[in-house]
């Protein structure tokens, strides 16, 4: 289990270290959860830190968190006495002292230029670093110290890199051109689509056929009449020498 453990830290610290230009000593800020964690684990983290990570390091911290261990009294005495032992890192916050977990998120703004590690238990402080690219986070699980796997932030923010860096400038600028040149093009068959429906049939034209077609029945209809007409008189001559002949 060690060795996997190991391992896998190998393989974080080399994403931080190709992508973020993390060096050592590596500076590790710890707050007073990871400390009060690390006594009731007996972990001896200034002896095993180094190890784990696979090089020099720094443990650092700030006022703000060793001010509120020593407002939270004697259930984290031994805490602070611990996080005493570390270097003290300057944050924005001498005259008006924070909470540790918002003063080390604001040691972490800007992109974590410093290459700070965040170590701490606090959840909530955790998830809010795992928002931020390039942060790598400790914490302690079964009485070993851990290092997280790259946050999705983490490996989107590689991935756009690695993605701008395969494409040369010009490349971008032709790629920007032809999707210029694309909408335009749609546009235009836009165009060309709304004439070719304005010129379908006239209605009017369709109009004057129908006038046309009925103007054409009329004769024939008058012609029925007079062949009507013209049988019936016919008939009735008939019915007249019929008659003259009988009487003769």
């Amino acid at each position: 289990m060690g060795l996997t453990r190991q391992k896998h830290a190998k393989k974080n610290m080399g994403f931080y270290k190709r992508n973020f230009q993390f060096h050592e000593p590596f500076q590790v800020l710890l707050d007073g959860t990871f400390c009060q964690a690390a006594l009731r684990n007996k972990i001896q983290i200034r002896e095993q830190l180094p190890g784990y990570l696979g090089g020099a390091t720094q443990l650092c911290t700030t006022r703000c968190v060793l001010k509120e261990l020593e407002s939270l009294g004697k259930a984290l005495y031994g805490a602070k006495l611990i996080a005493q032992r570390f270097q003290i890192r300057n944050c924005s916050h001498h005259k008006d002292p924070v909470s540790g977990s918002a003063c080390l998120l604001s040691m972490i703004e800007e992109g974590n230029l410093h290459h700070f590690f965040i170590a701490t238990q606090d959840q909530d402080l955790a998830n809010k670093v795992k928002k931020k690219a390039g942060v790598p986070l400790l914490f302690i699980i079964q009485n070993t110290m851990v290092l997280d796997k790259p946050s999705p932030k983490s490996l989107a923010f590689v991935q756009k890199l690695q993605t701008d860096q395969l494409i040369p400038e010009h490349q971008k600028q032709s790629i920007v051109q032809l999707k210029e040149k694309e909408g335009l093009a749609k546009q235009e068959g836009e165009k060309r689509r709304k004439r070719k429906r304005a010129g379908g049939p006239n209605p009017l034209s369709c109009l004057k056929k129908k006038k046309k077609t009925q103007e054409g029945q009329e004769p024939s209809a008058e012609k029925k009449k007079r062949r009507k007409r013209k049988r019936n008189r016919v008939k009735a001559e008939a019915m007249q020498s019929v008659q003259k002949n009988e009487e003769e």
